[in-house]
């Protein structure tokens, strides 16, 4: 290996692909990644990183080019991370449920100059490699390439990149504040939006969430989010950085098959969401489970519900069980101590180390202690902006406390205790966070608004104890037959993320409107809860023989007058 790949343990790191060069520094032979049955040593992710790199800059890549990597939670999509960092680029991790139309806009709005992805998504990719306007070559792991005869662009293997190790001698430089990522986030235009985020941004955030989670390089990680989502991508990040082991899981699609991995390969960190966090305690009440292997459980993405976590400390027995709060626009904003989740269950703690966080009113003076107010946010993990939105950058970065500097305005309310703690209070916005996922209603509304037969949409986000928030899309149609929930489900199915299928279609007669003709959502909103009061009047009244309205788990569809 090149003298110029070896960095000094010493140094600090400040461009996000140092953690790989220190940790192959320090233990060349260790386990980095296992995914499945397959295992690699932190020499073999630094050689492939760099032959993708290699292969990156020959193809035209240059400082600061974007490459999109559209990949299912694999060794191809971690190697792509890094090379794609060492070329000198700036990375986009794309959902691999993600279907052609956004995938599309993400490419061009990026302006991507490679697509690294697997040969399975050709039926999301293939329709549109040709029409964006920037692609220069698709990168495919996988064979049979057969599918791309007609595809104008060059298309290259990557299993013959990586068996060729014809590795990049040096790595492009980059300095601490350049791109390192784009991270996009569903937006009220209906639009994603592109969340850049430099080398010292994300290199500082993951040294701060290593400090509080009390990370080393002993930890084995299991990853089951999406290395798309930022709380699953800062998995792989923190890992690298200690040179501790990332066991890899495509999902939690197949709960049994990750019990047997956390006990197989000993697990020791459990990030999670509360959606993954139910099903587990779902299963633990039908038989129960304990992962004495666990020292460090993590949850974010929601709100982590207090009746969980009697259950969470059956099944995690050495467990410290870490709640915190975050958003895109700054990685991670304050989590709770361990120590203090049996006495502030409803709390999400304080600022993460090296950050700081305030309360102002809309007016933009301090709140007093126990009032609500929008948290401002104070870091060097703030994002440098949105990729090519101007002014939506300046709706979210106000001036700071001091002079020169900005500070992020999360738009969300909370309110603090007198021992600093945080509460949060609810979105000041329409975005809804579902899954652990954020979701634009804007966009779910416009597949919807493409049926035959749908005359006006509105989407919401209900609040639901296991998803955070479930989305629910009032309908009014203007033909006979009208669409049933079913059709209208298997549609949003073709063009949606699973995420962002509605939980529930509800048919009205008309949408309420604002006196300025807009749809009333706040008369929606209390649909909702009028109707769950009643149910709930009932189900209390009929407990003992009332059967429910459907036992397939979802209502049947309904016409509701305004």
């Amino acid at each position: 290996m090149n003298s110029d790949h070896q960095v000094m343990t010493s140094r600090p790191q400040t461009l996000l692909r140092e953690g790989l060069l220190t940790s192959f520094a320090r233990f060349p032979d260790k386990v980095a990644i296992i995914c499945g049955n397959d295992s690699y040593t932190y020499a073999e992710l630094l050689s492939a990183s760099l032959s993708i790199a290699n292969t990156l800059v020959e193809v035209g890549v240059k400082r600061g080019d974007r490459v999109a990597i559209y990949m299912d939670n694999t060794w191809p999509c971690v190697v792509s991370i890094y090379g794609a960092l060492f070329a000198g680029a700036t990375f986009l991790a794309i959902n691999p449920q993600t279907k052609a139309d956004k995938l599309g806009y993400m490419l061009d709005d990026s302006e991507a100059k490679v697509l690294i992805t697997d040969n399975h998504l050709r039926n999301n990719f293939l329709p549109i490699v040709n029409t964006t306007s920037h692609l220069a070559a698709v990168i495919l792991s996988g064979d049979d390439f057969s599918f791309y005869d007609d595809t104008q662009l060059s298309i290259l293997s990557f299993d013959e990149i990586i068996s060729n190790s014809n590795n990049l001698s040096e790595p492009v430089k980059v300095i601490p504040n350049d791109l390192a990522a784009l991270i996009y986030t569903s937006g009220s235009t209906g639009f994603p939006k592109g969340v850049m985020q430099t080398h010292q941004s994300m290199v500082f955030a993951a040294w701060s969430l290593i400090e509080y989670q009390r990370l080393s390089e002993d930890d084995r990680i299991l990853l089951v989010l999406p290395i798309a989502f930022d709380y699953g991508l800062y998995q792989l990040l923190m890992t690298v950085k200690i040179g501790a082991t990332l066991i890899i899981e495509r999902s939690f699609t197949f709960p049994a098959q990750v019990y047997k991995s956390i006990i197989s390969n000993s697990i020791t960190v459990f990030p999670a969401v509360p959606t993954i966090l139910a099903m587990i305690i779902s299963s633990h009440k039908k038989k129960a489970l304990h992962f004495p292997s666990i020292t460090k459980l993590t949850s974010t993405a929601a709100d982590l519900p207090p009746s969980f976590i009697p259950y969470l400390h059956d099944i995690f027995p050495n467990s410290l069980i870490f709640k915190m709060y975050g958003l895109t626009e700054c990685k991670r904003v304050c989590y709770l101590e361990p120590e203090l989740l049996d006495l502030h269950p409803e709390s999400v703690g304080r600022a993460i180390p090296g950050t700081e966080t305030y309360l102002l009113s809309p007016e933009g003076q301090p709140v007093p202690m126990g009032e609500p107010g929008i948290l401002y946010v104070r870091g060097p993990h703030i994002m440098a902006g949105y990729w090519k939105q101007p002014e939506l950058s300046k709706a979210m970065l106000k001036p700071g406390k001091f002079p020169g500097e900005r500070v992020l305005c999360t738009h969300d309310y909370f309110r603090v205790d007198e021992d600093e703690l945080l509460y949060f209070i609810g979105r000041s916005d329409d975005i809804i966070k579902t899954r652990g996922e954020k979701v634009s209603p804007v966009e779910v509304e416009k597949v919807l608004q493409s049926f035959s037969g749908i005359n006006e949409v509105c989407v919401v986000g209900v609040f639901d104890e296991i998803l955070g928030q479930a989305i629910q899309a009032f309908v009014v149609t203007d033909s006979e037959p009208a669409p049933t929930e079913k059709e209208i489900k298997k549609l949003c199915l073709l063009h949606l993320e699973n995420f962002m299928v509605p939980k529930e279609i509800v048919f009205l007669n008309s949408l309420p409107k604002t006196p300025n003709g807009k749809v009333n959502k706040i008369i929606l909103k209390e649909m909702i809860a009028n109707e769950i009061a009643h149910q709930d009047t009932l189900s209390n009244t009929h407990s003992n023989n009332r059967k429910p309205e459907n036992s397939g788990g979802q209502r049947a569809d309904r016409h509701l007058a305004e």
